[in-house]
């Protein structure tokens, strides 16, 4: 599966999922790209999701036009050491069919 890590995620996150073809923003030089062209440019090149911390993608864009699966990490920061928790669940997603569009992952409270 190929990922792209958002640019508001930890790059150490990639380590979390070798299993997969994983890229972050930076590494595709894709920084400050506005949200509608970041998907474009994902499904211009084979992405099968993106993984954002930014809550309100799922509400600014029209996933009926992107097939693109956008794993919306929700916790209560953005750390490494935070979001590592939500890896299980993750790869739990991972293991199935991504539908396109938003995907909420939340941290247990």
């Amino acid at each position: 599966m190929k990922l792209l890590l958002d640019e508001n995620l930890p790059k150490k996150l990639k380590l979390d999922f070798t299993e997969h073809e994983i890229y972050t923003v930076f590494d595709k030089r894709w920084n400050s790209k506005k949200n509608g062209e970041l998907l474009e440019l994902m499904l211009s090149e084979g992405f099968d999701a993106l993984f954002t911390f930014d809550k309100n993608l799922q509400y600014q864009q029209n996933f009926e036009k992107y097939s693109i699966a956008v794993i919306v990490l929700i916790a209560a920061d953005n750390t490494y050491i935070t979001l590592k928790e939500l890896v299980p669940q993750i790869r739990n997603i991972l293991s199935k069919d991504l539908p396109a569009g938003p995907i909420e992952v939340k941290a247990e409270s």
